[in-house]
């Protein structure tokens, strides 16, 4: 069955040093899913997708002239940062929303879901991995994100969250320079990286032995483009001042 919403974006970009990757970045629900029976409001919140972080990407994306790839559509229809076989690749419910559409979803319906969008962005993120390994460049990938400042009434404090999984000097550097800048740096917060790091950087960096990093950015310093821009500034320099970009 065809398709409105393609699974991907994807930014061609002339440095390979770098792979940018933005897996929630669109809230999109393809119009033969009936917005999964969600309301607007539902729809546009943030358990549809990352708010900002698709802003924070491209801005940054631009700076480093480096590839990119990006989420075409909303987590809700198939979160791309969780394996297909995890229960979590397609919430029945969702910071206490009800999704409709995906009650009772059946086995042929989510793989349908796993074909149409789920795989191709991922078979895309592997093929220009090894179109790079092969021509023995080896980027580094980088993984944005955003989250709610409030979740199950817990207020989260942290303008930014590094998700780690492997100590490394250019991370204290990172932690370092971030902290000197004022800011209350979130240590594997709001998500801790040992068990929340996801599929995406699992499958494709881990394995590899890539430098990886995920960015954690709190939505309400990305909300508006004027904020996406500062923040892809901020990291693009200090990401760039403790060596992350050439390992």
């Amino acid at each position: 069955m065809q398709t409105s919403v393609p699974p991907f974006q994807h930014l061609p970009g002339k440095h390979h040093e770098v792979l940018l990757l933005c897996d929630h970045a669109s809230c999109e629900i393809p119009a033969e899913l009936a917005g999964l029976g969600l309301g607007e409001a539902d729809r546009s919140r943030h358990i549809a997708w990352d708010i900002g972080a698709e802003g924070v990407a491209r801005a940054l994306a631009a700076r480093l002239d480096c590839p990119a790839f990006f989420g075409g559509v909303s987590r809700l229809v198939a979160d791309l940062n969780r394996a297909p076989d995890s229960p979590e690749m397609a919430l029945p419910k969702s910071d206490g929303s009800i999704v409709p559409g995906n009650c009772g979803l059946n086995d042929a319906a989510r793989e349908r879901r796993i074909r149409q969008w789920h795989a191709p962005y991922h078979q895309a993120i592997a093929r220009h991995l090894q179109t790079c390994l092969a021509a023995g460049r080896r980027p580094v990938v980088l993984s944005i994100h955003s989250f709610n400042p409030e979740l199950h009434g817990q207020l989260r404090p942290w303008p930014i969250g590094l998700l780690w999984r492997t100590p490394a000097p250019w991370l204290d550097g990172l932690f370092h320079r971030l902290r000197q800048q004022g800011l209350n740096v979130g240590d594997n917060q709001p998500y801790d990286g040992w068990t929340a790091l996801g599929y995406t950087l699992e499958r494709h960096a881990i394995p590899h032995g890539l430098r990886y990093l995920m960015v954690e950015i709190r939505n309400d310093g990305i909300a508006t483009s004027k904020g996406q821009r500062e923040w892809a500034e901020r990291l693009h320099m200090t990401l760039d001042a403790v060596g992350f970009f050439s390992p």
